[in-house]
């Protein structure tokens, strides 16, 4: 489906401002299949995998699906600054992103956050894995002040960083987690009840009619 992609961006650590020497690229992408293909008992995949290493597309209607249902990763795709390629439909898709927003998302990151931390053992820590919750709840914490996750974490690199390497002990992670999480979306802030369903589905009805 590589030519039918409308946008790919870089994700991860380089999108995040936390990349080092070893750090790998992370792409993510949207593909649109073309409209007839859905006519057939055999429908399109909903996502591919490749061709380059480390890369993962969906088809444009199952990330729409995923993004108002608050998924993180692929909210974050939306909202990388570092885009590889946006075609028309792709710069729509972002030009409307903030109408995949609502309240759920705070649920859903800080649901996220709170199921993977509690799978962490304090004896044994996964640091790489404690790094990145604390910046899923950096970013639900910016969600629900400014109404859009945070990508960027430059201000916050040398403590994650240090995070990752097993710096910090397990009680300074547990507190700054707890801190992060208190009172997160308890009213909701800059974020509608509910995304913006009749954007989302004309953009997508505008899709399906281009790619017929």
């Amino acid at each position: 489906m590589t030519d039918h992609t409308v946008l790919s961006v870089v994700v991860g650590s380089r999108a995040y401002g936390l990349s080092t020497a070893e750090s790998d690229t992370d792409r993510r992408g949207v593909f649109v299949a073309p409209t007839p293909l859905f006519w057939r008992l055999d429908k399109p995949p909903t996502h591919v995998e490749g061709p380059l290493p480390e890369q993962f597309s969906w088809e444009v209607e199952r990330f729409c699906a995923l993004a108002l249902a608050a998924n993180p990763t692929v909210l974050e795709c939306l909202w990388s600054p570092l885009v590889e390629r946006a075609t028309p439909v792709g710069e729509e898709l972002r030009a409307i992103r903030r109408g995949f927003l609502s309240r759920r998302a705070l649920d859903s990151f800080g649901r996220y956050a709170a199921h993977q931390f509690r799978r962490l053992d304090p004896a044994a820590p996964r640091w790489k894995m404690a790094m990145h919750l604390i910046r899923l709840l950096l970013s639900a914490r910016h969600l629900a002040v400014h109404g859009e996750p945070l990508l960027d974490m430059s201000a916050h690199r040398d403590r994650l960083l240090a995070l990752r390497r097993g710096e910090l002990s397990w009680a300074e992670v547990d507190h700054w987690r707890a801190r992060l999480s208190a009172g997160l979306g308890a009213d909701g802030g800059p974020l509608p009840e509910s995304p913006d369903l009749a954007a989302v589905e004309a953009f997508l009805t505008g899709v399906r009619r281009a790619h017929l």
